[in-house]
């Protein structure tokens, strides 16, 4: 028997994320050498990622082919509303709160409990799993005169928390070459509106009833960003005038008339994201960061922030405007990696992840980089990935950032977790999602993450222990455990 009286335990917690910048012999314990679907705990440590399902369980409908990307997917009016092809589509969903066993009898007169029915129809289709009803009324928090196993399914078992949704109604028809779309929920009048940008289209507004009015000034046309400040409808990233943000009269975006408020800015660089941050508008381009500052085109004023760092995809002074950059030289990659977590704006810089952060001195702001432990990894992904995704859970204070190349199978995409902790930034990565397109929403207090897939759904992101059916892999590996004494040195 070997001697063990000297042998004695040590515990060490498991923090400080994935670090792929030191030597092994220079990590602290705790820290991970591999971190794959398993995130940095804000109450500390490691757990494995939560899965995702589909949130709308019908597929969303083709243009011309089945490999159509969804280009967009948020929620509003109590509808997901998504854009795949030359369309945009909504549809409801819920979630049941008791279960049905799969010999329930259903035949007219059928009852679903469901956390909600806002946002359905008073009578039509449901889905549940592979399984379609048809309901002829509804309460609150009920279907009823449900019939089920309609259009030759097959009964089945459903739980609690299991999918009910209903298909997808088209609301636009005809949007040409529609690109990657980005959108802007506001209320100007008194009434709740949703404007969208699809980089090749006229701007289109609709309303809760989603009618559809499409922008009718030329000069936003095919506009790739949109944002809602100070009153005015701000629209940026036009192919013909990649440096201009052209702004509505106040609270009506879609007039622009400079004699009543409207007018235009020109940046010394292309700009590919906007956002609002606290009182001000930051303005990403791909090597300059500026923010605009005001109340209305009186007094709008646009200050440096940092120049000669951009953003891989987020000085000329035009009539009452004064222009100066935020920073230089700092730019941002990609207008879709721009997010505000925890009172900071993020965003991916050509070096990384980067924060615009306020200070104590009002009005200032400081640039930092913050993924200098995982920057192995940005370099690996940043110049192959063809699309790049984003999405922040606001309770984990969680950021995560997805990769897509073109024809590489969701098992093998990778991501990156940035979760904002006291003492700093931790991550770990993600292996086995690939997004086309994601949001964070808030919708009567539930916290929905959603993103759309090359496939043509809209799922959704912290449900389950799987990936829509697929086994989450994790894997976590520590650094090098020394024995002081003994000069052996153990790998976990």
């Amino acid at each position: 028997m070997p001697e063990t009286s000297q042998i004695n335990p040590v515990a060490f917690n498991c923090e400080g994320g994935l670090v792929l910048n030191k030597s092994t012999f220079l990590m602290q314990p705790g820290e991970a050498l591999e971190l794959q679907n398993f995130e940095p705990d804000i109450g500390g440590g490691y757990r494995r990622i939560n899965g995702f399902k589909k949130y709308i369980n019908h597929i969303v409908p083709q243009t011309s082919s089945s490999s159509e990307s969804i280009l967009m997917n948020t929620v509003f009016a109590d509808k997901v509303i998504a854009a795949r092809g030359e369309k945009i589509w909504s549809a409801a969903s819920t979630t049941m709160t008791i279960a049905i066993t799969a010999d329930t009898s259903m035949s007219g007169s059928g009852t679903i409990n469901v956390f909600s029915t806002s946002g359905f129809t008073s009578s039509g289709t449901l889905q549940i799993n592979s399984e379609i009803f048809t309901y002829t009324g509804i309460t609150s928090s009920t279907f009823t005169g449900v019939t089920r196993a309609t259009s030759s399914t097959t009964a089945a078992a459903h739980a609690v928390k299991d999918i009910v949704s209903e298909s997808w109604t088209v609301r636009d028809t005809g949007r040409t070459n529609a690109a990657k779309y980005s959108f802007e929920k506001f209320n100007f009048d008194g009434n709740d509106k949703i404007i969208v940008v699809d980089q090749t289209n006229a701007p289109t507004v609709f309303n809760t009833s989603f009618s559809a009015t499409d922008v009718s000034e030329s000069s936003v046309a095919g506009a790739k960003h949109v944002t809602a400040f100070k009153g005015h409808m701000f629209y940026s990233g036009m192919s013909s005038t990649p440096e201009e943000i052209v702004f509505s009269q106040p609270f009506d975006e879609d007039a622009f008339s400079s004699g009543s408020g409207a007018g235009s800015i020109k940046v010394d660089d292309t700009i590919v994201g906007m956002k609002t941050f606290r009182e001000d508008l930051f303005i990403f381009c791909e090597n300059r960061i500026f923010k605009l500052s005001g109340t209305s085109s009186s007094n709008f004023a646009m200050s440096p922030v940092t120049r000669n760092i951009g953003c891989i995809n987020g000085n000329t002074i035009q009539e009452l405007f004064a222009m100066s950059p935020v920073t230089r030289n700092i730019g941002c990659i990609n207008g879709n990696t721009i997010q505000e977590l925890a009172g900071d704006l993020i965003f991916l810089g050509p070096d990384g992840l980067r924060t615009v952060a306020g200070t104590a001195k009002i009005g200032d702001v400081e640039l930092g980089t913050i993924s200098k432990n995982v920057q192995p990894l940005f370099d690996e992904q940043i110049d192959d990935a063809a699309v790049f995704e984003s999405v922040v859970i606001p309770e984990k204070t969680q950021y995560r950032l997805f990769f897509a190349k073109e024809g590489q199978a969701p098992s093998l995409t990778k991501g990156v977790i940035c979760v904002r902790k006291s003492e700093g930034y931790e991550f770990s990565e993600i292996r086995g999602l690939k997004p086309s397109s994601t949001d964070t929403t808030i919708d009567t207090g539930d916290v929905l993450i959603l993103h759309g897939d090359y496939t043509g759904y809209v799922n959704r992101q912290e449900v389950g222990n799987d990936f829509d059916g697929t086994v989450i892999f994790g894997k976590y590996r520590s650094p090098d455990l020394g024995f002081n004494d003994l000069g052996i040195r153990i790998t976990t």
